[in-house]
């Protein structure tokens, strides 16, 4: 059951998504969905919190998609509809739950398209619903810069590239109708400008062979500066120069940027060798993993950003896991840091609280919903059996 809380301070970690930064962003991407007449897709593997989902049907954000059964499951279930559905790999003991929750199904490679698009055929004749194909494909051109997230990398798994497909460029088969790139990482339009020439010269011809192009995710429209204008007038110039493509886009993290925070607090101070370690009651492993993989450091409010200490005392955040690299560091603040301070980590919604975990069996996060007016909700508490459970 939901606890609603008066309180503007919490004394347990949590998550805190925001409805009114939310509502913000719903409206600015739903604008651009309806100027630039375009499909745009609900990614759950940037956000998945299902209790915020009213919010987004309430902007016309009804379709989404997914990676997973477990994530085309919660289409279905919270969202309403069929989703459309990527994987890397597909194997034949998820294929069947994915297509019956699926309205569209991409293929990573030829070998999973001539596996998996027999099966495809026969659950349309079985039961009588259409479920549209399509297949990724790798332009070659990205210009992500850290290496963990460019899916155009030499060698990247994940695409078929132009030379690769070969004579299908010539021999299309029918049920074939949609292709599919990705390789934008928190990126502008003009990167994706620059990518769409990349895809006409590479796969062009194909273009004319297929009823809808997904452009994928990576298109933080939602990030101050963005040039939505242009973002808008490079949609409507594509979609004239091929009419008869439906054009799709997965922002994944723009819905959820800068929407909420990770509210933390210190519980113990140690100094080693100089340097000053606040302990707090969240990990960067389990809860911030970003942090660690990218890595990413993320603004604390009231902070001097590591890259610019402004302030007189200087503290690493650690971790209370017992990784040892369980820390990132080091942030600057006005006035020095003691048992029981809430540390306030920004934007912590979009990708953080998809990827968390019980690593040492460390609780998570409270998952914490603050209305327009200020009143805050408790969606989820997590216990023991949530940690006992995973292991049943």
């Amino acid at each position: 059951m939901q606890r609603i809380m008066d309180t503007s301070r919490l004394a347990f970690p949590a998550y805190i998504l925001e409805e009114k930064r939310l509502r913000d962003n719903l409206q600015l991407i739903a604008s651009v969905r309806d100027q630039a007449e375009v499909k745009i897709l609900v990614a759950f593997k940037a956000f998945a919190m299902w209790k915020a989902f009213p919010w987004f049907r309430e902007y016309g954000f009804e379709q989404t998609t997914a990676s997973s059964v477990n994530e085309a499951l919660l289409a279905v279930r919270r969202m309403g509809r069929r989703c459309h559905t990527y994987s890397p790999a597909y194997t034949d003991r998820d294929f069947p739950s994915l297509l019956q929750c699926s309205e569209a199904v991409t293929f990573n490679s030829l070998s999973q398209l001539d596996h998996f698009l027999p099966q495809v055929r026969a659950y349309e004749r079985q039961h009588g619903r259409h479920v549209s194909c399509g297949l990724r494909i790798n332009p070659e051109y990205s210009e992500v810069e850290t290496a963990l997230y460019n899916p155009c990398a030499p060698g990247s798994r994940l695409g078929v590239t132009r030379s690769e497909l070969g004579t299908l460029a010539e021999k299309w088969p029918d049920e074939l109708e949609g292709l599919h790139f990705h390789t934008l990482c928190e990126s502008d339009s003009y990167a994706l400008e620059k990518t769409l020439d990349a895809v006409e010269q590479h796969f062009g011809p194909c273009l004319s062979r297929v009823r809808w192009l997904n452009m994928g995710g990576g298109h933080l429209m939602t990030r101050k500066g963005y040039d939505t204008k242009h973002l808008t007038a490079l949609l409507q110039r594509f979609k004239t120069k091929y009419p008869h493509l439906q054009l799709i886009l997965e922002p994944g993290s723009a819905f959820t940027w800068q929407t909420g925070t990770l509210r933390a607090h210190v519980i113990d101070i140690v100094c080693r060798h100089g340097i000053q370690t606040a302990l707090l009651d969240v990990s960067f492993a389990c809860h911030m993993p970003d942090c660690l993989e990218m890595p990413y450091k993320p603004e604390i409010r009231g902070a001097s950003h590591p890259d610019r200490l402004c302030y007189p005392y200087v503290y690493r955040m650690g971790g209370n896991s017992c990784l040892a690299g369980d820390w990132i560091g080091d942030w600057s603040f006005p006035q020095p840091l003691k048992t029981g301070d809430e540390i306030i980590f920004e934007d912590m919604i979009h990708y953080t609280t998809v990827k968390t975990h019980m690593f040492n069996g460390v609780s998570h996060p409270a998952l914490v919903f603050e209305q327009e007016n200020g009143q805050r909700v408790i969606w989820r508490e997590y216990g023991y059996e949530d940690y006992e459970n995973r292991m049943d």
